[in-house]
């Protein structure tokens, strides 16, 4: 599933493609892909164009010209987000192979531009959404999501707050949008290693230092995820082109049985909380 790095690549990216681009046809052929009436869905779009796109945690907003709307689109496990201009092909999301034949089966969602361009919504198992929501109902979406690493909230004494008086177990708890927005299943892999704590551990049991090694870890990985663009395993590609190479600094995501790069160790791969999680059972504790 994409994360925060990564849909915070695909923002970055689309804002230098599609701003200010008159949005001439909209087709809705798989109406479970929007959370509207598709008939005011295709009505509210038709002739405006976005002048702004923002992000909370992996949920992306689009700013419509009329200042009352605001476009969301969540990618979920599978989503794609395709821009593609004459023979120029941009994807981001998940990273399910070959979007060079577009449209194709999974492309549910299609908006055409008035210069011919396109921008593609692909969704293979269909848990990704768009919906246009007006500001009051903007604002409501936005309370459920929890703090978020690199924004101004985002600080150690928040971050020690949400901790206080939980007893749950550490790595399902980071991947609670409505606790630490934005983390997802790579990161969290990745940050209990950096912090050098177990992703099983009880919270209770987590004295003030783990937490800030947490804290720290957190900000470091994520800012370094968006840097290289984020992980990406095949065809991902951004607004230039580039695929994102976060995956070369991976120190236990996807590497289960292999060699811990820290101490030698080999990483151990479990399910918790119903997700693949790895970790190195000589350098976390």
């Amino acid at each position: 599933m994409p994360e925060l790095p990564e849909v915070e690549t695909i923002r970055q990216d689309l804002k230098t493609k599609i701003l200010g681009k008159k949005i001439q046809k909209i087709q809705v052929k798989q109406s479970k892909s929007v959370k509207n009436k598709k008939s005011y869905f295709i009505d509210t779009l038709s002739g405006q164009h976005f002048v702004d796109i923002g992000r909370q945690g992996k949920l992306l907003v689009f700013h419509l010209a009329d200042q009352q709307n605001f476009l969301l689109s969540h990618l979920r496990m599978t989503g794609q987000l395709i821009y593609q201009m004459s023979d120029q092909v941009i994807a981001g999301g998940h990273d399910w192979p070959d979007v060079s034949a577009l449209p194709n089966k999974h492309s549910h969602i299609i908006l055409d531009f008035a210069d011919n361009s396109q921008l593609f919504f692909n969704d293979l198992r269909r848990f990704g959404y768009m919906q246009l929501v007006n500001a009051m109902e903007l604002e409501k979406i936005l309370e459920r999501f929890g703090i978020e690493p690199l924004q101004a909230n985002f600080t150690f004494s928040n971050f020690k707050k949400v901790f206080v008086n939980k007893k749950s177990i550490l790595k399902p708890f980071l991947l609670n949008q409505q606790i630490i927005s934005g983390l997802g299943n790579i990161y969290v892999d990745e940050i209990c290693h950096a912090a050098k704590i177990l992703p099983d551990r009880k919270i209770d049991t987590l004295s003030e230092v783990e937490l800030k090694k947490l804290y720290q870890a957190t900000e470091k990985i994520i800012q370094k995820a968006i840097l290289k663009r984020g992980t990406t395993f095949s065809d991902y590609r951004d607004a230039s082109g580039r695929s994102g190479n976060f995956v070369d600094y991976l120190k236990v995501y996807g590497r289960g049985g292999e060699k811990c790069l820290a101490c030698g160790e080999t990483l151990k791969k479990v399910k918790l909380g119903g997700r693949g999680t790895t970790f190195c059972p000589n350098c976390q504790k």
